[in-house]
C-alpha cells in the first residue's frame, strides 16, 4: 500500500512518529481501525490480496515442502510428518512477517503481535487447503520423494490454497485485519 500520500504529522492526532522503534502493536491496532485508513482499507485491490497471500504462500511452502521432505526422507508416517511440515510452515510463514517489521524497527515482542495477526487466519486457511489436497489425493500420501505424484498433489495443493486463500486476505485487509496490520511498516 503506498502511503506516500498520507501525512501520519497530523492526521487525527496520530503525531509525529519519527523513530520506528518507538511504535509497538497497539498502535498498529489503533492505525488500521482508524476512520481515514481503515476506509481507504476497505477498497483493498486484487493486487493488494495477491501480494499478501504470496508472502504467506511463500513462508508455507517453504516450511512445508521441508516439512514433507523431511518426514519422507525418514520415513514418517503420515501424521507426524503433516506435523512437521504445518509446524514449519506456520514458523517460516511468521517468519518472513516478523523479519520485516524488525527491520523497520519493532521491537521482538511487539512484532511477534505483528506476525500473529497479520498471517494466523491466511496460514491457517492456507494449510488446511493444501494438506486436504494432498490427503484426499489417491496415492499423495504414500508417494516418495521421487515420485511426480508427491511433487504433483505438493504444488496443486499449493495452487488451490493461493486461490482460496486470496479473497479471504482480499476480506481481511478490507477490513483492516490481516496483512492490513503490517502495511504501517512498509
Amino acid at each position: 500500500m503506498d502511503h506516500s500520500g498520507h501525512s501520519h504529522g497530523g492526521h487525527g492526532g496520530h503525531g509525529d512518529h519519527g523513530d520506528h522503534g518507538t511504535r509497538s502493536a497497539q498502535h498498529v491496532g489503533q492505525h488500521a481501525h482508524h476512520g481515514d485508513h481503515s476506509a481507504h482499507l476497505s477498497g483493498a485491490s486484487w493486487a493488494m490480496a495477491v501480494k499478501a497471500t504470496l508472502h504467506c504462500l511463500t513462508g508455507c511452502a517453504i516450511g512445508e515442502i521441508l516439512g514433507m521432505v523431511i518426514g519422507t526422507a525418514f520415513g514418517w508416517g503420515n501424521v507426524p510428518t503433516m506435523v512437521l511440515a504445518i509446524g514449519l510452515a506456520f514458523l517460516f510463514g511468521y517468519s518472513f512477517t516478523l523479519f520485516a517489521v524488525r527491520r523497520a524497527g519493532l521491537d521482538l515482542r511487539a512484532a511477534v503481535k505483528v506476525a500473529l495477526a497479520a498471517d494466523t487466519v491466511s496460514i491457517a486457511v492456507m494449510e488446511f487447503v493444501d494438506n486436504a489436497i494432498i490427503a484426499l489425493t489417491p496415492g499423495a500420501m504414500e508417494a516418495q520423494l521421487d515420485d511426480g505424484l508427491f511433487w504433483g498433489a505438493l504444488l496443486g495443493g499449493f495452487a488451490v490454497a493461493f486461490v482460496i486463500t486470496t479473497p479471504v486476505n482480499k476480506w481481511m485487509i478490507g477490513r483492516g485485519k490481516g496483512h492490513a496490520v503490517v502495511h504501517a511498516y512498509h
